[in-house]
Parts: structure tokens; sequence; C-alpha cells
């Protein structure tokens, strides 16, 4: 099924999406790939923009969405009627969260306010009644899942969006978001969401900068290989017949992971548009924030056995691996044997790009550096994130493992510190990182632990796809 999105619609390329020979070259996309233009698709790449003004235009779009390499843009969409939505708001006490919430969403749109076991259910009857919402209590605490899920059975529009109490809307998100569905295999979409608090403790400064919900300032094409390969069910905008039965209800962590990952596998395109914001309320107290981490990082086994290696915590090529291991192991041989590697891979690029680029070597350079970059990246985050307690058993016996945790941490942090520009100074955001990470991985290797398996721990090495 193609895009069909409207005639005048426009779709534009990613930003990580690399132009090479004057354009007649692609790199990028999710998973990243090359791509050659021919002579007739050329023209119709004009600064970075496609409009779907013929049937020439529309093809060529289609199979940019598709590979994730472009992406609608929402403003040159048709509007959609508000009265097709539904707002469904799940809901445990948080009276004036829910107060604040739904008076940004007003009165043109349906909402559905899901009690889900609070302690003062008056309280949230109450917000709930005064601003016109119908109101569904459940009498336990079943969770995030089976709230919405209850909010989703008395939906009657053909769209519904989700969005927890503690968000706050921007103008007409949802209906930005919404008109993304002109495309019929979107089954859903996903603003960028922020910090609602951006000032004050060193954490909530951290949290608006580098926030787990935050998925950054890019578009994607969202599945388990994307960039972006989940979205929050914080705010979500959804088509009501492509989520069947909804969330799993026997998942309290991770079941927006699950939810995403089970559309990509039926075929269904999610979409993260970070044109469209809302604001989230983070939790910032050091003790609150820490725990929060550590949750998010427990729900990785339950998605391993449903979703194997798609929760990989690093996908790497075997050269990849061989040069990580190489540098690692920190050797007299090892930039011998990375150098090397990198060397038989350029030659690789070079033969694979000779046939449809005018310069096949400087192509080539670029993919191998950008592959390495990559594999920098992923490394790092095993080092530092999933695997921090063997590098910290390494670290008690080994100099070259102390070398190399300490050099990943204030590279990684000072990088990071750069490329998001915080209101906090270097130290503390690194040290803010670092604590992320630990946090979360503390969470990850307890889930692997419960779980006894520890597939959520197991990087995914697969070869490279000519």
């Amino acid at each position: 099924m193609s895009t069909t999105l409207p005639s005048g619609s426009v779709v534009e390329l990613g930003p990580r999406v690399r132009e090479y020979d004057g354009g007649r070259v692609l790199v990028g996309g999710a998973p990243p790939r090359l791509v050659r233009l021919g002579a007739g698709a050329l023209p119709l790449l004009k600064n970075r923009r496609i409009r779907l003004d013929g049937p020439s235009s529309v093809r060529f779009a289609d199979r940019l969405v598709a590979l994730g390499m472009a992406h609608p843009v929402a403003a040159e969409l048709p509007p959609f009627d508000v009265s097709r939505l539904t707002v469904v708001v799940p809901v445990r006490d948080r009276a004036p969260e829910l107060d604040r919430l739904l008076a940004g969403i007003g009165d043109r749109t349906p909402v559905i306010v899901v009690d889900d076991g609070s302690r003062d259910p008056g309280a949230v009857a109450r917000v709930a009644a005064r601003h016109g919402a119908h109101l569904v209590a459940l009498d336990t605490n079943r969770g995030p899942a089976a709230a919405r899920n209850s909010g989703l059975r008395q939906v009657r529009t053909p769209y519904v969006a989700f969005v927890d109490s503690d968000v706050v809307l921007g103008p007409d998100a949802l209906l930005m978001l919404l008109r993304h569905f002109h495309d019929p295999r979107l089954a859903l979409a996903a603003p960028r969401i922020l910090g609602l608090d951006t000032s004050g403790r060193w954490a909530a400064r951290y949290e608006a900068a580098r926030s787990s919900l935050d998925l950054g300032p890019d578009p994607a094409l969202v599945h388990p290989r994307s960039r972006v390969s989940w979205v929050p069910s914080a705010c979500l905008v959804a088509r009501v017949d492509a989520l069947g039965q909804g969330f799993d209800d026997g998942l309290r962590v991770g079941e927006d992971v699950d939810l995403v990952w089970r559309l990509a596998a039926e075929g269904q395109r999610v979409r993260y548009d970070p044109s469209v914001t809302v604001r989230h309320d983070h939790r910032t107290r050091v003790t609150a924030w820490l725990a929060r981490k550590a949750y998010y990082g427990s729900g990785a086994h339950e998605l391993a056995v449903r979703h194997g290696s798609a929760i990989a915590p690093a996908v790497l090529t075997p050269w990849a691996a061989a040069v990580a291991a190489a540098l690692l192991a920190q050797r007299r041989w090892s930039v011998l044997v990375a150098a090397a590697v990198l060397a038989t891979v350029y030659r690789g690029y070079a033969r694979d790009v000779t046939a449809g680029s005018a310069r096949p070597q400087r192509l080539a350079v670029s993919l191998t550096g950008l592959g390495l970059a990559a594999t920098a990246e992923q490394t790092a985050a095993l080092l530092l994130r999933h695997w921090w307690p063997l590098s910290a058993a390494g670290c008690l016996v080994s100099r070259r493992v102390r070398r190399a945790v300490l050099l990943a941490a204030v590279v990684d942090g000072l990088l990071e510190h750069r490329r998001t520009a915080p209101d906090l100074d270097p130290v503390r955001f690194v040290l803010a990182r670092r604590l992320d990470d630990l946090a979360y991985g503390a969470g990850l290797w307890a889930g692997a632990v419960r779980g006894r398996s520890p597939r959520c721990l197991l990087p995914d090495v697969r070869r490279r796809v000519r």
C-alpha cells in the first residue's frame, strides 16, 4: 500500500540523511542504507524536500518514507476534524495535574478519564465532572496498560489519544499529530516530550536536556532497528482499528515499547514527529529520579521474552565487534588490527559503490567513518550503562579496563553535553549522566536476574546486508 498522502503534501529528508555526488546518492534511513537516485528522481528533490504533485513524485516520496529517509511535514498536511478524536487519560490520584490537563484539552474533544484505583477517587471524580469528561472507575490499581485499555473500549471515534495526567499539551498538539493519519499505513504518532520544570535543582536541568522520554529533535519512522526504536505512552495518537486489543495488560513497564514493536511486526507504521511538542512533569527528586530510571531498565527482560533480539543493547556487525574488541584490549597490536579491519571494510564499501558514485573512495571513507562512530557510541553504552556491573568488576582487577571506562565516561559525557547544550555545567552533567546509566543498568540486571535469563543483556551481532 502506498502512502497516498494528499496532493500538495510535502515530505522532507531527515536531518541525518547525507547527500553525496551532488545529491545523486543518499545515505541514511532506518536501518541505514545507501540509495542511488535516477535521472528522473533527482529533479523532484529540491532543498531536501519533495512536493507530491504527480505520480512520479508520489512514488519517489513513498519509497523514501518507507525507508525512513524522508518524513511527511505535518504543517503541509490538511487538518483533521477534532470530533474524530477521543482522549483517554489514565490517572491514579494526581487530581490537580488532571485538572490542568483537562483544562488544556478544552470542551471540543471527548475525554474519557480512567481512575486506576485512586486512594481518593472522589477528588478525581469531581475534576472529571467539572470538565465534562466521562469517568471509568476501576476498583483496584491494575496498571497503566490496563487503564488505557479500559478507556479504549469506550472509544467510539476512529482515532484515540492516550495522554497521561502529568502531561501539559501544547497548542493544537493532538490535532497536528492527527494530520499524519492521511498516511493509511500509519497506526500511531507521537510528539516530542520535553520537561515542564527546566530550572531549579540539577536533576530537573539534566532531565530538561536528557530525559528518557525525550527522543530528540529528529523525526523518525519507529521500529526496533530505527534510531528511534520506541515512543513513550505518555502522549500518543493512534488509529483505533489498528490497535486491536491495545496494550498488554500484563506489563506494568515497557507496555509502550511492546505495542510499538507489535505494530511494526504487523507492517504498520509508527511515526515520531518532534515538530509537535508537549511537556511532562518529570520526577526531579534524586531518589525518585533514580528509582524511575531503574524501573525503566527492569522491563527489558519481559520485552526480550516477547521480542527476542529486538531489545539487544547493541547491534554490531562482525567487523564492528572486532574493532571494538581490538581497541579495548589496549595491546601493542590493537591499533594495527583495528586499522586492518577498517581497511578491509573500506575496500568492501568502495567496491559496492563504484558503479553508482562519481567519487567512490570519498563515499567509502565516509561510510566507514560513520560505522566506526556508531561502533564507538554503542561500545561506550555497553561499558557504562548496560554492562556496568561487569565493567565495575573489571576495574577492580585491570588497569586497562579502568582506562577504557574512564575515557568512555568522560568523552561520552562531554560529547553529550555539547550535543544537548543543557543549562548545567559539564561536571554535574557528566555525573548526572553516569548516575542515569548506573540506575538504568541496575534495573536491567535486576530484571535479568529475576527472569533467570541474560537475553536482554546480549548484543545482536549480524552481517552487513549489501
